[in-house]
């Protein structure tokens, strides 16, 4: 294999592959981070946010069962090896979660709704891929390394749930794992609005599916590769950075999983959009609107580069795992958006 396509090319591949599921289920299925959140909010409707925690079950089972078969190390990962650090994930949440409803997108929608031909998203993705590298590896940088060092896991136990409890109570982490992903699929599929639209249901499966092709097809390169190449799911902070670098000096940036998994999501949003027929060109015509998706994207970027994650970095590919950081990151971006969602829809006028 590797004597056909570099190892580069390989996992740039695993991600187009798997990110054509995102993408498509962002067009098809309707998932949605701030939309499952506004719906529960202000639409009177579960059914979106029941779709994350089929998404995230998924993922976990998939993800615990490789480990399991041998196929995957989940301590080895970015979220199980990095020492957490609980205020940069309220913080970082926070900030994240509030850009999200500024800009009315996360990273991954701004993308799959450019699939759609939406060129406010475009905004949206350049400012985000920016701003993350700004606080990365830019001028902020050195204070955000000063305030958040992020440091190697020292200790025997990774910083997750599931090996926490394994070693208080001798059982396997996987089974574990396993099991309290069973257990949250379950509780998510425990609705009848939910199994009325099967649909929702397998685009959110196929979310999870997604973050588990490329835990595994990232795993087997790392193993059976020389170059020594990271183990990485899906993201859409760095990975937008990572993507406009490699667009502008590409003849000397070896292609990577993050490049293809930002051009898998929005080749399969582009697709969805096109078998729905909703594929139609928009831009901005308000000032306003444009200033707040700008600082939006830009608060986004920072945050998720403090929290170590996004809405698909944290809820779904460090949720797999069950890092810490997952459960705590997606509370303050719950919080920091329904701020956000209230100040643009209620305001904070006192009822007269």
């Amino acid at each position: 294999m590797f004597d056909v396509l570099s190892e580069h090319h390989l996992v740039a591949l695993i991600g187009l592959g798997s990110g054509i599921l995102l993408g498509l289920a962002a067009r098809l299925g309707r998932f949605c981070t701030l939309g499952a959140i506004e719906d529960l909010l202000y639409g009177g409707s579960a059914l979106r946010m029941r779709m994350w925690g089929v998404a995230i079950g998924t993922a976990i089972v998939g993800s615990f069962a490789l480990m399991a078969a041998g196929l995957f190390d989940g301590g080895a990962t970015y979220y199980l090896s990095i020492r957490w650090m609980p205020l940069a994930s309220i913080l970082g949440g926070l900030m994240f979660g509030y850009g999200m409803a500024l800009a009315g997108n996360c990273g991954y929608g701004a993308i799959a709704r450019l699939g759609g031909g939406d060129l406010r998203s475009f905004v949206i993705v350049l400012v985000m891929g920016v701003s993350t590298f700004v606080v990365l590896a830019g001028p902020l940088a050195p204070l955000r390394a000063m305030a958040f060092p992020q440091e190697e896991v020292i200790t025997a136990t990774p910083p997750g749930i599931a090996h926490h409890l394994a070693g208080a109570t001798g059982l396997a982490p996987h089974a574990i794992g396993i099991a309290l992903g069973a257990l949250l699929l379950a509780v998510s599929l425990a609705s009848k609005p939910l199994w009325a639209k099967p649909r929702h249901i397998f685009w959110a499966a196929m979310v999870g599916l997604g973050v588990i092709l490329a835990w595994a097809g990232t795993a087997w390169v790392a193993r059976t590769g020389f170059e020594g190449l990271p183990v990485v799911s899906h993201s859409f902070a760095a990975p937008l950075g990572d993507t406009i670098l490699w667009w502008m000096t590409g003849s000397v940036r070896p292609l990577s999983f993050a490049v293809g998994s930002v051009a898998g999501v929005w080749t399969g949003a582009f697709l969805g959009s096109l078998i729905k027929g909703h594929f139609r060109w928009e831009a901005c015509e308000d000032p306003r609107e444009l200033r707040r998706q700008i600082v939006g994207a830009a608060l986004m970027g920072a945050g998720a580069v403090i929290a170590m994650g996004c809405t698909i970095g944290q809820g779904l590919s460090a949720f797999s795992v069950l890092a810490f950081s997952a459960p705590v990151t997606m509370a303050a971006i719950f919080a920091g958006a329904a701020f956000g969602l209230r100040q643009l829809i209620v305001g904070f006028q006192p009822a007269e």
